[in-house]
């Protein structure tokens, strides 16, 4: 079964407010709004793509080490996955797929790390639930997301639902912005280059790992 496949089974249930979900359909209408008025901006075309040199980060990992770009691209290609949060079924249901890939990704060299802006707490939460073997780190108030040109503001009426609904953002960010990063997964050659990138401004569409098998393949030609 795909990741797609998953999520869009995941997404049937939820929005027709089956069992343990009993999501109202006024809730699925304000999700849906914010989707298509984030798609409408056009944010996603100004986020970075293959050719773009990959931003130099320093992020602190779930137990408080600073993990640095360069520092995982000094030992091979690198693949990095930016993560809305725990809250959200859709990106652990991407987490638990990246992690399958893991394999995979190690044989051809390369690395993984996930990005999001949640706290150290939250990720460590991430990592049990998902049974991660790699790390998601910090990224305090999305700034190294807005180098890659992800992150974006939630309207007013989607932060009234997120409060309703218990997604407590401040709280599981530690920050009081109300910002999120769209989800996006990006391939990153030895010499600091975007050999793949995959932005999606609608959070329910994932691309699935084995997408990023030839640039990966490519990197580890170029390296050897």
């Amino acid at each position: 079964m795909t990741l797609q496949s998953k999520l869009d089974a995941f997404k049937t249930d939820f929005e027709a407010g089956k069992p343990p979900y009993n999501v109202p359909p006024s809730v699925i209408e304000t999700m849906h709004r914010a989707t298509a008025e984030l798609i409408e901006s056009g944010i996603a075309r100004h986020a970075l793509k293959a050719g773009d040199e990959l931003p130099a980060f320093g992020l602190s990992d779930p137990e408080g080490n600073m993990v640095s770009s360069g520092d995982l691209l000094s030992s091979g290609p690198l693949v990095i996955s930016f993560y809305r949060g725990v809250w959200c079924p859709y990106c652990n249901m991407e987490l638990q797929a990246l992690q399958e890939a893991l394999p995979q990704f190690r044989q051809l060299g390369a690395s993984l790390v996930a990005i999001s802006p949640q706290n150290a707490a939250n990720s460590r939460k991430s990592v049990r639930q998902n049974s991660l073997s790699f790390p998601i780190l910090s990224d305090p108030q999305n700034a190294v997301a807005a180098t890659f040109g992800l992150r974006f503001e939630l309207p007013d009426y989607l932060i009234d639902l997120y409060t309703t609904l218990k997604n407590d953002l401040p709280a599981f960010n530690g920050d009081t912005s109300w910002t999120l990063p769209m989800p996006a997964r990006f391939v990153v050659g030895q010499d600091g280059v975007i050999l793949y990138a995959e932005v999606n401004p609608d959070y329910t569409r994932r691309p699935e790992p084995d997408d990023m098998l030839p640039a990966l393949r490519r990197a580890a030609r170029s390296a050897a």
